[in-house]
Formats: C-alpha cells, structure tokens, sequence
C-alpha cells in the first residue's frame, strides 16, 4: 500500500458528479424558491445554522413532508433541551415510506449466514406491514404503547417496526447477541406490552438457540401481554406455546389495510439505548417528526440518495445505524439486510454480496475496513462495482491508512464518507459532501443544521485546534427525553452539566478553516501527558500500522496525587510475540511519529480488547478498573462482545494498586 500522509488529496468530484449531487439540487431550489444565492458548501452550511429555523422550513418543503394539520411555528425557541419543533403539525413515520410505494421494485434485499437471498417487493412489505399492525391492535396496542423486539437485522424486525410507528405506538430493539440481563436492563425500564423474539440466529457459522433466553425475558418483564416468536432456526410446529406467546405466522388473519395514526411532530417514534457500559443503559426517546425530517436531510439532501439506489449498512438492530438503514425507505430505495458475521465464512463476503446485488452505497465500521487492510483483502480482485457510488465510514475515527485501503482495493474514484455521531441524536454531526473533495483522515464537513463548534477549556470556540465538540443550537432529532428521567436530571448530567444550554458531547474534534474535521476519540477517555494532551486515535494510528499489531488499547492512568502511569495493550498477528525489540520497536514509532511524551510506560501482550457490542473500545471503563474501580460498577458485561477479555485488566489492577 502506498505510503500517504493526512491531509493528502484522494479525490475530488467530477462537474457532472457536483452538478447531480443532492446538496446541488437543493441549492438550486433555495436560489429559486427564496432567491437565497449559496456558492459553496461552508456557506451552505453556515446558513443552515445561523437561519436555523428558515433552513429546516426549506428542508420541509424541499422534502414534501406531508403534514395532516399546518404547523403553528418551525421552532419555539432554540433552548436546549426542550425546543419544540413545527408545533400543531400532525405526521406519521411510516407514512412516508410508503408513499414510495412501487410494485415494479423491491422494498428489501436480505441474505443471513442460514438465508439465500432474498428479495421483498414493496407490495409484500406493505401487505405484510398492515396485518402485524391490525393485529397489534387486536392485542391493544394503541399510540404511546412501547413494543419491544430482541431480533437480528431480518425483514420481520422492519415489518414489526414500521407497524409499530404506523400506530404511534413506540419501537424498541436490542440484537439477539446481547446477554439476556443486559436485555432486560433495558427492556424493564421502558414497561412494554409487546415482545417481538426470535428463536435462534447464526453467527461465525455457529448456531445459538435463543428460547431459554426468551424465557428469562417473559419472566422479568411483567408489562407484557404476549410475546410475538419469529421462528428462524425452526419450523413453526416445532414450539410449544403457552397462553402469552404466539407465532409470528399467527399475525396474518383478517385485514391487511394499512392506515396511519396522525401523531404530533413530537409523539415518540422510538427508543435509543445508549451502550450501558456503565450503570443502566439511558432509554433515549426520540419522536416521529424529529427523525423523519432529520433523515430526510440526510438522505435525499446531503447523500442524494433516491428510488435507483441501493443502500447498505452492516449493523445489528441493537446499534443506531439499523434506525439509519431503515430510513433508506423514506427516500424510495431499496435497503439490503444482512445478519451473521462480516468475516464468515471470509471477509469476502459482504463485499461479494455488494456487488451481486449492485450496491450504490456500502455502509460499514472503521473497524471493519481496518481488519481488510490488516488481513491484507482486496475486493477489487474479485468485483469491479460498477454500481458502487459510496463507502460510508463510522463507529470510529477511520485512519489515514484506512482512507489509502479503501481507494486502492474497492475503487480509486469512489466517495469516501468518513462520519462521527451518536445514538443520543441518531444521526451524523459531521459527515460526508459529495461536491467537496476528500483528503486522508479528515472528515469532509459538518453535517447541514448542525452547529458543531470546537471549544477550548475556557468554553469559547477555536479554529485548527483540538477542543470539545459541542453544538450550540438544537436539533430536531434530540432526545425529547429519557424515559423515567425525573426533572431530565440524567439528561441534562449527560450534555449539559459542563456548558449549561450547550450540548458537549463527549468526543475531540479539530475543524479546520477550510470546514474539514477531525476526531480524536472520546474527550473523556483523553490522554494528558505532562500537560500536552491527544486523542487515543492519534496513537492506535501509529501503533496497528506496525505489521505485527492487529489492534491496541491506550490507558491514561494520570490522576492527581499519583504517578503518571500509561500503559499499551496490543493484540499481536498470528505468529508474533511481544519480545523486546518489538517492544521498542513499537515506543521509537510512537517517539517519532507522535512525540516523545506518549512513548508509553509499559507495553502487555493481551489476546482481545475489551469492546462494545458495536464493536467500540472500552476506553473508560477500563481506564476506570485499572485507577481501583469496582469492575461491576464501572462495566454491564451484558452490554460487551467479549466480557471475558476483562479478566487481565481486573488482575493487572490488583497489581497496580498493590504497588502505589
């Protein structure tokens, strides 16, 4: 691979592409709709901020939000929390799927590791969608209700959802692969009366059977009148129900009339759980109108993403990007569904399956991008993605090297869109453009009504620094609330403690005068060596770019009144071993390609890093076990893809703390 630096340039639009884009089209309309003249997508975007209100007007207008009363006011006031979007107005979600409706194409694309492709027409899913929704109100289920579901990313769970928002009643979802206590933890804040389940999903070619856990669930979820079984390992007669529980199949008797609730713009639409690696996971509750007019922006403004597209995200429903990917339906296109393992039976396979369904834009994690890179796979090789127009990047900040990978070994003229957001706002603060170029590690711009600001320790905004990311007007996708949060004490503890009336969200950004960003990791999990500070991904890039590293952690251990103290963790390849020289091999990288202040204090061998479901590093949690922490209040095991790569790190601690 070609050495590159940050900041190189690796594409740049044609006029033709620039001219087609989205934001194009939108640009256009404003000079003729408002007689507002915008050249260039900063100015675009400072507008979108400064005339906030006059922006998500134009946006619901240029979009054909379909409102069955007129809306009093686009924004009462923009404080934060509690700004009140386009009030008197009356929508529904799952109204403006549908009015894509096509019979001529379909609605769906699915394949798991136990499932040959398979296609859903728009006619199925809307037939489909209208009896799970008449039944669900034979079972009671009326506007406000919360409906849970513990399933994999299949057509049901998008037939259980869109139902659900069609009635106004309020969707829930967590991955099967969560442990059942995490589940729960969840579910039993939120009190529903229905639990979509399924019985057992594939994953790494391994069956897991899910009917003891389902089980549990009935059990410690006392609110429930009847949980729904989506068979997926099993044949329908293989169960024995009791009186609460019915087939999925059972759904399918009397009407398929689909109808929808009219719900205000603020009536939820569903909740959002943050990861829950400490305490109990926050139940974020975000409303119909919020998210509709929010991926809308996204969709068809910022991507232009329309009928002919083909759109891809691979993510579990337990993570904000199966909202995300379901959203595609508000803009006509067609979503592809997958469930099982990026990397079973190669990590060939979601890369084949892109092309042999003609993906136009493949949505997946920084994570996975670095392990092709690591792993040494070139998908161009095998696929010539005549289709393919974009690779979208998030989950976590994606390397310089990660950028060079994906233009040498998918297209050299494809658009990269590396983003950074957040389940608290189910959506992008900072993202792709398609009439801007693309330079290596540098998200490309922030995200149009977003008002992403860098702030220093004193609380005032900088330029070509690294500061807070903090936005500074609301958003209509903000949580209204969290569920049960008395007086919106957690809510405002969350965003608001540090910068009253200003969202700080928690990560390090640096926006440079040109609008580009970048992000350093999470704010609180930052390293401050002897009063320099740096984002974690600052040092990760240097160290997985050695040959004989698959992954790392970095831990600050500064804390006052003690020594500072900074170990690494890394997870060697196959065949190498943490011996001395690799060890300084890896402290002179960091000496010369970071600064001598980050060279670390101790380097460990470990054979995984502790991570989210979503596949993120628990940066915190750990830092926190490893300062003396309780590991049972620092970590929910519950809510992490490898709970037993905790055991070092609660060994190594024991051994720390002895020593200070």
């Amino acid at each position: 691979m070609k050495a590159i630096t940050e900041g190189a340039l690796l594409w740049e639009p044609t006029l033709q592409q620039i001219e087609s884009a989205g934001v194009s089209q939108f640009i256009k309309w404003l000079e003729k709709e408002k007689n507002l003249v915008l050249t260039t997508q900063n100015e675009l975007w400072k507008w979108s901020v400064e005339e906030l209100e006059s922006f998500w007007e134009s946006v619901w207008n240029y979009c054909n939000v379909i409102s069955h009363a007129p809306y009093e006011q686009v924004l009462e006031s923009r404080k934060m929390p509690g700004a009140k979007w386009f009030t008197g107005s009356k929508i529904n979600y799952a109204e403006h799927v549908f009015r894509n409706f096509n019979s001529n194409k379909s609605a769906l694309i699915f394949q798991s590791e136990i499932t040959p492709k398979t296609e859903i027409s728009w006619d199925e899913l809307k037939e489909k969608t209208g009896y799970v929704a008449n039944s669900l109100k034979k079972l009671g289920v009326k506007p406000g209700d919360r409906v849970v579901a513990c399933m994999p990313n299949i057509p049901e769970t998008i037939i259980a959802f869109l139902a659900c928002a069609s009635i106004g009643a309020i969707w829930s979802s967590c991955s099967p692969d969560f442990g059942t206590s995490s589940v729960i933890d969840r579910f039993k804040q939120i009190e529903p009366t229905i639990l979509f389940a399924i019985d057992g999903y594939s994953y790494n070619g391994k069956v897991q059977n899910k009917l003891t856990s389902v089980d549990e669930l009935k059990s410690e979820l006392p609110t429930l009148k009847k949980t729904i079984l989506v068979p997926y390992i099993s044949d329908d007669c293989e169960f024995e129900l009791d009186d609460q529980t019915m087939l999925w199949s059972g759904l399918f008797e009397g009407s398929s009339e689909l109808t929808f609730e009219c719900v205000s713009f603020d009536h939820p639409l569903w909740i959002l759980f943050s990861s829950g690696t400490t305490g109990l996971p926050k139940p974020i509750v975000q409303s119909q109108g919020g998210i509709l007019i929010e991926q809308l922006k996204t969709l068809v403004i910022e991507q232009g993403i329309n009928q002919d597209d083909v759109i891809f995200w691979f993510t579990t429903t337990g993570w904000m990007m199966w909202n995300q990917l379901v959203g595609g339906l508000l803009s006509g296109s067609t979503i592809l569904l997958y469930d099982g393992s990026p990397s079973f039976p190669s990590l060939h396979v979601l890369w084949d399956l892109a092309e042999a369904v003609g993906v136009t834009f493949f949505g997946t994690s920084a994570g996975f991008l670095s392990a092709c890179e690591k792993y040494g796979i070139k998908p161009k090789d095998k696929n010539n993605f005549l289709k393919l127009k974009a690779i979208c990047s998030t989950g976590s900040p994606l390397s310089v090297e990660g950028f060079s990978w994906v233009y040498e070994n998918i297209r050299d003229d494809i658009w990269l869109v590396s983003t950074s957001g957040g389940t608290d706002v189910c959506t992008a603060f900072v993202g792709g453009s398609p009439i801007l170029p693309v330079y290596a590690g540098e998200i490309q711009a922030r995200s149009l009504g977003a008002y992403v600001q860098s702030f220093d320790d004193e609380g005032k905004p900088v330029t070509d620094e690294v500061g807070e990311l903090v936005i500074t007007a609301p958003m209509p996708s903000m949580p209204l609330y969290f569920w049960g949060d008395t007086n919106n004490e957690r809510y405002l503890e969350s965003y608001f403690e540090v910068y009253p009336g200003i969202w700080r969200h928690g990560d390090w950004i640096k926006i440079d005068k040109k609008g580009s960003c970048i992000i350093f990791g999470r704010s609180d999990s930052t390293i401050n060596r002897f009063g320099v500070r740096l984002g974690t991904s600052e040092i990760y890039r240097v160290v997985e770019s050695l040959d004989e590293i698959m992954e790392s952690l970095v831990i600050d251990l500064e804390l006052l009144g003690r020594k500072s103290f900074m170990p690494i963790f890394v997870v060697l390849k196959e065949g190498f071993s943490l011996t001395n020289e690799l060890k300084e091999k890896i402290k002179t990288e960091i000496k010369q390609k970071v600064s001598p202040r980050f060279v670390p204090n101790e380097i460990y061998e470990v054979e995984q890093i502790p991570k989210t479901l979503s596949g993120k590093k628990l940066e915190v949690p750990i830092r926190k076990i490893l300062l003396g922490f309780s590991p049972e209040k620092v970590v929910n095991q519950g809510s992490m893809a490898n709970p037993e790569s905790l055991t070092f790190f609660i060994e190594l601690a024991q051994m720390i703390n002895e020593l200070e």
